[in-house]
């Protein structure tokens, strides 16, 4: 039971005791929660009292409500370093996760303004675009849209893009060498369209990603922009003084 003779406010210690359950994997993520009945009858507290527990704990992001269906534990968060250019692919697997990747569409089109700014392309060159949702055990982390020069990479369209890594098709089998990139990060809602593909709410919280990747002369060769799911990562970063 809680204690209710101390300072610390009752739908605290619920929390913190809820936390420490899923923490010691007594709850693992996917978990359906006890109702607020069954979590009121059994701390011997207020439904109210349960509600606010289990509403700051969705706020932490270590729950999720489901309509209709429920309150489940949430997956982990993945930490995302941001000094260390790797690939989604590389990064899932150096976490002990399988990537993959379903597509949604290759085509050519004309470089708009933004695309050819990056990648220094006169507006009216072509670039192959590749439109991927990006998947770790089987699960939507991320939705994609690369953008390629197509003059540098005529035959990139007709390869298996779904399981292999981009970055080391293009390495291994192009001999490019990938030297650095610039990112920009911005947090956002999601509409619609990244909404369906990424299995998640319309106007959820999520990673809004720009990315322009150099080679080995400081050429740019790849524009991506990138939806990452809020609920699934968190950004990491080292400073020094």
């Amino acid at each position: 039971m809680l204690k209710k003779n101390i300072p610390i406010p009752l739908y605290y210690q619920l929390k913190e005791r809820l936390t420490q359950t899923i923490r010691e994997g007594e709850l693992p993520p996917g978990a359906l929660m006890p109702s607020e009945r069954e979590l009121s009858d059994r701390y011997g507290i207020s439904r109210m009292t349960v509600r606010q527990a289990l509403g700051e704990m969705v706020k932490e992001g270590l729950l999720v409500r489901e309509q209709g269906k429920g309150t489940f534990v949430a997956e982990p968060k993945i930490d995302q370093p941001l000094l260390r250019l790797t690939s989604f692919s590389e990064d899932m697997r150096s976490r002990g996760m399988k990537p993959d990747s379903r597509i949604l569409a290759i085509y050519t089109e004309e470089a708009g303004p933004k695309v050819a700014a990056a990648l220094r392309l006169e507006q009216n060159r072509q670039v192959l675009v590749l439109e991927r949702v990006r998947l770790a055990d089987s699960k939507p982390m991320a939705f994609e849209v690369s953008h390629l020069p197509l003059a540098r990479f005529p035959e990139l369209e007709q390869e298996d893009l779904h399981s292999v890594s981009l970055y080391t098709l293009l390495e291994e089998k192009h001999g490019l060498q990938i030297k650095f990139a610039r990112q920009v990060i911005e947090v956002g809602l999601s509409d619609r369209s990244n909404s369906e593909a990424l299995g998640i709410s319309v106007k959820s919280p999520v990673l809004l990603i720009e990315r322009v990747t150099f080679d080995g002369d400081e050429q740019p060769f790849e524009y991506v922009s990138s939806v990452y799911r809020g609920d699934r990562y968190k950004l990491q970063v080292e400073l020094h003084r």
